[in-house]
């Protein structure tokens, strides 16, 4: 249950924070720097509120998910990616040992393997559909 509690909170640290910055025009730092405040502070404030693994995971999780939502519109992406990427985030950050001990960065790390990897399945899928396409038209064009 708690994972999926940190998977949760992985796809809406994501989607959120893009909501917020391009919604509201706040812009990405402020929107994550807002968030990650309000969702940090609650937890400081009210730590008994879930278990111990929730209550310092929460926060680490979102702010980390946050940099994903951080992405621009330029990209043309959807919110579906946001979602797959901040699901690919919690998943990673669930499974992590502690490789990234002692690093800095490992949650901005983390965020760009999570965006690079949709980002890349994203293109393979889209590419492959597109050529499918493209050879059931000759196909059906020699025949």
């Amino acid at each position: 249950m708690d994972q999926a509690i940190i998977i949760l909170t992985g796809i809406l640290g994501a989607t959120i924070t893009f909501f917020v910055s391009h919604r509201f025009n706040q812009g990405p730092v402020r929107a994550s720097a807002l968030l990650s405040l309000i969702i940090g502070l609650f937890f400081y404030f009210f730590p008994h509120i879930l278990n111990t693994y929730l209550s310092s995971n929460i926060p680490v999780v979102f702010i980390g998910t946050s940099f994903i939502g951080m992405l621009s519109t330029t990209t043309k992406r959807s919110y579906v990616h946001l979602t797959i990427a901040g699901l690919l985030f919690s998943v990673i950050y669930i499974n992590k040992n502690n490789q990234f001990d002692g690093f800095g960065g490992a949650l901005g790390a983390l965020a760009f393997i999570a965006l690079l990897i949709t980002f890349a399945f994203s293109f393979a899928f889209t590419k492959g559909i597109h050529r499918l396409k493209l050879l059931l038209k000759v196909k059906k064009k020699n025949r």
